[in-house]
């Protein structure tokens, strides 16, 4: 809210006591014209006029300094009202009670519904929790029964098992970085066990399309969540295999500590670059072959924000696709 001047105040003041001082006027005028018809001396009809005229003054400069400073009180507690709503007064009229008492019930009202809304969140991420455990039991099932064949089918059926696990994951990671309580731990940790890790996780999906992965190491620590930036790795690491038919995936880690995933894919159209960051946004090429849900590459600019860090995409069709995460951040400030 725009702070009014001390003028703009006192023109509002003025306005809103317009009838008040059209009255006085109008109480002054009869007076004088009575004094007048009876004749009373110019002298003594002026020192009455001025008389009322200071005690007029006296009470419009003494109402504008209440007014004014009830207003910047007003201003104080609307800067803070989440903290200091308990601080509202009756009011000095009944219409000041009467608004008054409405907003506090609004923000009783706007309390109960915050609060039902966690309740919900709450309940929303533990039934999503538990799906995700419950649903793992049968994939690992699956999982077992699959690897004791060696065939292209099973492989296949593995292939996609492996899929409907990380959309599983994808799906309960949506709901964690909605909740304002995600459990971050935020220290120095090793960048090139974060790596491998993600990469041995992929690493039967890079075997089965026969995608090469060049990667030589780092030795970087880097301030971060393990967690949620091995999620992020994972992330773009699938999507590296998803659009590549053939070639490789290069991971490699500069001296500024900007880790750079980069494939030799199908590329980004020019007009999509821009945007696939945004939630829902598929471009051309996930359009093309129904493959993307548009939630991947959203999910990890989230995750990268809250970690402080700076993700970017270069790409050119049919010349693969970079992926850029800058985890140079040297503190991390909690709120």
């Amino acid at each position: 809210m725009k702070r009014k001047t001390g003028f703009d105040l006192f023109i509002k003041y003025v306005k809103e006591h317009l009838a008040p001082a059209a009255l006085f006027s109008a109480f002054a005028t009869i007076f004088a014209v009575i004094f007048s018809l009876y004749n009373l001396p110019v002298e003594a009809v002026l020192y009455a006029a001025g008389l009322c005229a200071l005690q007029g003054a006296v009470c419009l400069v003494s109402g504008f300094i209440r007014y004014y400073k009830r207003h910047r009180e007003m201003l104080r507690i609307l800067e803070n009202v989440q903290i200091l709503s308990g601080e509202l007064e009756g009011g000095k009229t009944l219409a000041e009670e009467d608004l008054t008492a409405m907003v506090k019930k609004l923000k009783r009202l706007l309390d109960e519904s915050e609060t039902a809304r966690r309740d919900d969140a709450k309940e929303s991420m533990d039934y999503y929790t538990t799906w995700v455990h419950q649903i793992k039991t049968p994939i690992s099932t699956m999982k077992m029964m699959l690897e004791g064949e060696d065939s292209e089918e099973s492989r296949s059926l593995l292939s996609e098992l492996f899929r409907i696990e990380q959309y599983a994951e994808m799906a309960l990671s949506y709901i964690r970085l909605g909740d304002d309580s995600s459990d971050y731990v935020f220290k120095e940790y090793d960048l090139d066990g974060i790596i491998r890790d993600a990469v041995r996780k992929y690493a039967p999906q890079f075997i089965r399309k026969k995608i090469g992965l060049n990667y030589g190491g780092a030795d970087v620590k880097v301030l971060t969540d393990e967690k949620w930036l091995r999620f992020v790795i994972e992330q773009v690491l699938s999507n590296s295999i998803k659009y590549t038919r053939e070639g490789s995936v290069t991971i490699t880690v500069t001296p500024e500590k900007v880790l750079k995933i980069a494939d030799t894919g199908i590329g980004i159209a020019p007009e999509d670059v821009p945007r696939i960051f945004e939630k829902g946004f598929t471009g051309y090429n996930g359009r093309s072959g129904r493959k993307s849900t548009g939630l991947g590459l959203y999910l990890c600019k989230t995750a990268c924000s809250r970690l402080s860090h700076k993700i970017s995409a270069e790409s050119a069709p049919g010349k693969g696709t970079v992926i850029s995460i800058d985890l140079s951040s040297e503190k991390r400030v909690m709120d």
